[in-house]
């Protein structure tokens, strides 16, 4: 990368996963708390996995109707939900898995699979996760 256009920043304070994490403009100030499928007490505060799922979700929506711009493609009411599973990997080591659900109604299922094939390669968060963590991408018409 050359030089970044945008640099977001964020803290986390606490005990890691049942601390606290909060971004340099005041925005995100979160509690978290470790779901109970991981031994946590789980509730109502969120977890690394819930943001990173978040923020992939709203950059691959983004790269979505990037390149549905470009081919003068109308995505209208499309969603992206990200599925985030953590895991351990056969070594015993933690890792992330990505399962990337694209819905675009009204839309031939060959078309939507292209666009969502190139929203992949154009999507930071795919780039920046290709060849370290699994990332399974569909879409739904």
């Amino acid at each position: 990368m050359a030089e970044a256009m945008y640099t977001a920043q964020a803290t986390a304070r606490g005990d890691g996963r049942n601390g606290e994490v909060t971004s340099s403009d005041g925005v995100i100030d979160e509690k978290l708390s470790t779901p109970k499928e991981l031994g946590g007490p789980g509730g109502e505060f969120t977890n690394p996995e819930q943001l990173f799922a978040a923020g992939y979700a709203a950059c691959f929506h983004s790269a979505l109707r990037l390149v549905a711009k470009q081919g003068r493609v109308d995505v209208g009411d499309s969603e992206v939900t990200a599925e985030v599973g953590l895991g351990k990997t056969e070594a015993g080591n933690f890792a992330l898995a990505v399962k990337l659900n694209t819905r675009l109604t009204g839309m031939e299922q060959g078309k939507a699979d292209e666009l969502v094939a190139q929203a992949h390669q154009v999507c930071p968060y795919s780039n920046a996760t290709r060849g370290n963590i699994v990332v399974e991408v569909t879409a739904t018409t």
